[in-house]
């Protein structure tokens, strides 16, 4: 639960209005391959949201998925954690395709997903909407995609 916990708490670091969030954002710091955030439902408790990297030159050249690591992730925000539906990933030796495995194989999940959170905000992935359509030129925030 600890993990699921402050996987919440960088999620929101990373988009720090999530629960108003709508359609699909993206997120490119200089140098760094695009991160995409979509939205794929809203609710006043939760949110489920599809995080993926978009690795198409990098991918192309070492024949791999063009997204990944991509995360099908649900944030509860009364109970503040995030739930990972799905994840999909080739790189490290966790289940390839998530598929509610037992609880040891459910942590590695969570952890792999809080090691690659932590590596966004790092980085200087970020997410929000601003009104000002000039932000787009700001290389940490961009606006929904169209």
């Amino acid at each position: 639960m600890t993990l699921c916990e402050e996987n919440y708490g960088v999620l929101l670091r990373l988009a720090p209005h999530l629960p108003q969030l709508q359609g699909q954002l993206r997120s490119k710091p200089e140098g760094m391959a695009e991160l995409t955030l979509s939205i794929v439902e809203q609710s006043p408790y939760t949110t489920t949201l599809r995080l993926t990297h978009l690795l198409q030159v990098e991918a192309a050249a070492q024949h791999q998925h063009p997204s990944e690591p991509d995360a099908l992730l649900r944030a509860y925000h009364d109970a503040e954690q995030v739930e990972v539906l799905n994840l999909r990933q080739t790189v490290l030796p966790i289940l390839s395709h998530y598929q509610a495995p037992a609880l040891a194989a459910k942590w590695r999940v969570n952890l792999f997903v809080s090691k690659w959170l932590g590596y966004c905000l790092h980085q200087g992935y970020r997410f929000s909407v601003r009104a000002d359509k000039t932000a787009a030129a700001d290389s940490h925030e961009l606006l929904p995609s169209a």
